[in-house]
């Protein structure tokens, strides 16, 4: 059984909290992202192909109040391999790494990825130290990573089989300095512009 990515994503994201910080992969999982709820919280990659992972290591040791999601692609994951032997030595408790597997190169024109080839994306995880690792295929075993999700005490990378198809996208903000600007300052390290209200940090942290 494939799970249909939109839904899988919605079924994730429902009732994140302000203490989730989401890294969506470049490509699909930004259309997936944001078409369950755009979230000043969701820090879209419109480039930087196998950086999801590395980039939600760095945010989840410099915010360790928070529970960080890396919410990507198999393609993008698999450009990125070298970020899990890092992720599993650093070991950040309040990190998960969720790969979205369709077997294919989704925005360059559906062609087969290494995944649908042989490559064992829970196997590279589990040999770089990774030992929270689940293979999803279901909704039952959905249900359970969302809930682990909700609830993240250690490392986790989790694969999500999901079936190879295209809705419809829906986009996210592409200016890259206001999803940063706006981002930093939902996790609280970084004021409003002048005349907009401030809010104080959803993660332990003050605005400065």
């Amino acid at each position: 059984m494939k799970l249909e990515r939109r839904a899988a994503m919605a079924a994730l994201l429902a009732g994140r909290g302000d203490d989730l910080l989401v890294i969506p992969g470049l490509g699909s999982t930004a259309w997936d992202a944001a078409s369950a709820g755009d979230n000043d919280r969701n820090f879209y990659l419109w480039g930087a192909m196998g950086g999801a992972a590395m980039i939600g290591l760095g945010l989840a040791l410099a915010q360790p109040d928070c529970r960080v999601a890396v919410i990507t692609g198999d393609g993008e994951m698999l450009m990125g391999l070298g970020s899990l032997a890092t992720i599993g030595i650093q070991q950040p408790r309040n990190l998960a790494v969720i790969v979205f597997d369709n077997g294919v190169y989704g925005e360059t024109g559906m062609q087969p990825s290494h995944t649908q080839a042989g490559v064992d994306l829970i196997g590279v995880a589990r040999g770089c130290g990774i030992a929270s690792c689940l293979d999803v295929r279901d909704e039952k075993e959905l249900a359970d990573l969302a809930r682990r999700l909700q609830n993240l005490r250690e490392t986790l990378f989790a694969r999500v089989q999901i079936a190879a198809e295209e809705p419809p996208r829906v986009l996210p903000l592409r200016d890259g300095v206001a999803l940063k600007n706006r981002f930093r300052v939902a996790i609280g390290i970084e004021t409003r512009p002048v005349g907009a209200q401030e809010r104080s940090g959803q993660c332990g942290f003050e605005p400065l």
